[in-house]
């Protein structure tokens, strides 16, 4: 049985009930929850379903109802929570979505005091490093690295590096967003410690030309197998997605430059979790044995379906 843990935050997720945000005026609100590595751990456990794995997720959550709601509705999308910590009196985090006409969303964030930030510095880290090195994948991002303060990712990057040794997939997202670091020197330096530390890396292009000012996707799968890391997925929003491999020939693992055409959504309704999505069916395939070509028209054939409905987590199929 193959063993996924994805670590990070859940927030609970607010966006305009009618789905046209940005207007204003005071519209209802719909209440879900959402965090990119939690949206990867729910779609790649519906991708997995009925294979012989298992996903787990592991943050810090409260003893409040919401976390309780949290708690209840990923056990029912077949995501493992052993893993997950409460911590009495604390309350996750929150934030609501806005999207224009085009489906292109903003965030606004309430997570300074979020109990996830404590991941990997807290009583319980000891026995949760000892329980991570043992799985077959595990995945981070680099909002991950960003709500984490130093002792936490210095922890963290010694539990992946453990799991690698062990055989371990490490697999990243560099998902920078500027508001969750102190500055671009910070987020730059602890960013290409998270992709140093990963075997595997799905990133999108925009992220690593905000962040490193590359000029083309083949120029960051070129910088970020200097790294180490032998598979890059280049996520290019509506563009071709570029996937670089550096295998071995004698061993029989690919090697070579791919590009996959994204299916064409004519009106996406909201963009949020696209590349999370991507990244679930991409791994999931992946970790069934397919080829990277098979999982990268996996990714972007979910994150097409999952462009066409509001918010994080989708109720479609």
């Amino acid at each position: 049985m193959k063993r996924l843990a994805f670590i990070g935050e859940c927030m609970i997720e607010l966006r305009d009930a009618d789905g046209a945000g940005g207007t204003g005026g005071g519209s209802a609100m719909h209440r879900t929850f959402g965090g990119d590595t939690l949206n990867s751990a729910v779609y790649a456990a519906r991708c997995l379903k009925g294979a012989d794995a298992t996903v787990e997720y592991v943050t810090i959550l409260g003893d409040d109802p919401f976390s309780t709601e949290m708690l209840a509705a990923w056990r029912a999308e077949g995501v493992g929570t052993e893993l997950v910590t409460r911590r009495a009196g604390a309350l996750p985090g929150l934030y609501a979505i806005r999207t224009d006409s085009s489906g292109e969303r903003s965030f606004h964030y309430w997570r300074s005091e979020s109990p996830a930030r404590d991941l990997l510095t807290d009583a319980g880290a000891p026995t949760l490093v000892a329980s991570l090195v043992d799985f077959d994948l595990l995945y981070i991002s680099g909002i991950t690295l960003a709500i984490m303060g130093a002792a936490g990712r210095g922890r963290l990057f010694e539990t992946l590096a453990q799991a690698r040794a062990c055989g371990g997939t490490i697999a990243f997202d560099s998902n920078y967003r500027p508001r969750l670091w102190p500055d671009e020197d910070t987020a730059r330096r602890e960013i290409t410690r998270g992709a140093a530390a990963a075997t595997l890396i799905l990133s999108s292009f925009d992220d690593e030309r905000a962040l490193f000012g590359d000029n083309t996707p083949e120029e960051s799968a070129r910088r970020l197998h200097a790294l180490g890391a032998s598979e890059i997925v280049m996520k290019n929003g509506a563009g071709t997605c570029l996937v670089s491999l550096r295998g071995d020939a004698k061993d029989g693992n690919e090697s070579g430059e791919l590009r996959i055409t994204p299916p064409t959504v004519e009106r996406p309704a909201d963009t949020t979790a696209a590349g999370d999505s991507f990244n679930a069916a991409y791994l999931a395939a992946r970790l069934m044995g397919a080829e990277a070509a098979t999982a990268a028209a996996s990714g972007a054939a979910l994150a097409a379906q999952v462009i066409q409905h509001p918010g994080a987590i989708v109720n479609a199929p």
